[in-house]
């Protein structure tokens, strides 16, 4: 098996550039991780009274946390699942979605 060649990502983050090391062929996850960072990191800022960089990363952080571990809970619909399978899980009822939706924009 042979290693994976190491890569520069450049990603923003609250309007600050970073660039980030992963494997070639993890960067995709890696941009997407950010984006995600940065929309909660993003929403804290306008919607709260919380300043400063430190202090949203901090928010964000236990806010991601939180969900985390509510797919981890043996009382959830989640429970059990790893973040794959919850991705899969929501893309099948996207195309479910799709599916049903699909015959009422002939309506309008």
């Amino acid at each position: 098996m042979t290693d994976k060649k190491v890569i520069q990502v450049d990603v923003m983050i609250m309007g600050q550039s970073y660039k980030l090391s992963c494997r070639e062929g993890e960067d995709r996850a890696l941009r997407e991780a950010a984006a995600y960072l940065d929309a909660k990191m993003c929403a804290i800022r306008d919607t709260s009274k919380v300043k400063g960089t430190d202090r949203i990363a901090v928010m964000a952080a236990l806010g991601m946390t939180t969900e985390l571990l509510a797919t981890k809970t043996s009382e959830g619909p989640l429970s059990g699942m790893s973040i794959s399978e919850v991705r899969q899980k929501i893309t099948s009822m996207h195309q479910i979605m799709d599916q049903a939706l699909t015959p009422q924009e002939k309506l309008f």
